[in-house]
């Protein structure tokens, strides 16, 4: 049985602060290792859900992974955005999947939200996910999108605004970030640039690529 999150996790006891623009590294690999510990929020459907991102993986310029690898394309546009925009895609024809842009306008690189470990309306993100256990709510990019009602329209969203889906700083301490190969794909896995909070059980993926 999992504890209940630290008064410090829960951000109904204080504003959470929405991230600036300015304080998002340029570099992708070192804007997905900035994300681990900040806050994602949705004001939808008048409930606000948030959760702590836990996961994180970055895609490059010249990463043969990355949708953006053979240039700009009315599907990956988003992803071409100045830092700090949602790109949103659907993966296997069903599954949003959602990213944060990283770099300058027309660069074309984006981090990729993995997990969250959710804090406010947790039984709204059930509903929406229909998942019994808190740890199978957002647990990995698909279920993460769909517990935090982010959808297609959600593309090119500025998460640094004043919209409805946005970052938040950290409402905890600093944690351990460990790095690992990303998961599930086959070019250029063999690269470094997944990130994630050590022994955090919401975390996706094998046991041996989490603890």
């Amino acid at each position: 049985m999992l504890p209940k999150p630290p008064a410090a996790l829960r951000s109904g006891d204080e504003p959470v602060r929405r991230l600036s623009r300015d304080v998002l590294p340029l570099d992708a690999t070192e804007l997905a290792r900035f994300l681990v510990g900040a806050t994602l929020v949705h004001d939808v459907d008048g409930a606000r859900l948030s959760g702590r991102i836990v996961e994180t993986e970055a895609y490059l310029v010249g990463d043969a992974a990355s949708h953006a690898f053979r240039g700009r394309t009315a599907r990956n546009g988003a992803m071409f955005l100045e830092r700090g925009h949602a790109y949103v895609y659907i993966s296997y024809g069903c599954w949003p999947m959602l990213n944060v842009s990283a770099g300058e306008a027309g660069v074309g690189t984006a981090v990729l939200l993995r997990a969250l470990e959710p804090i406010d309306g947790i039984e709204a993100m059930r509903e929406s996910r229909g998942a019994a256990r808190i740890l199978d709510i957002a647990r990995g990019p698909g279920r993460l999108a769909g517990a935090m009602r982010v959808t297609l329209a959600d593309d090119g969203a500025d998460l640094c605004g004043d919209g409805p889906l946005w970052l938040g700083a950290p409402l905890g301490p600093p944690m351990t970030i460990a790095t690992t190969t990303r998961i599930g794909i086959t070019k250029d896995a063999e690269r470094p640039l997944r990130f994630f909070e050590r022994g955090n059980p919401f975390v996706s993926g094998p046991r041996r690529l989490i603890d």
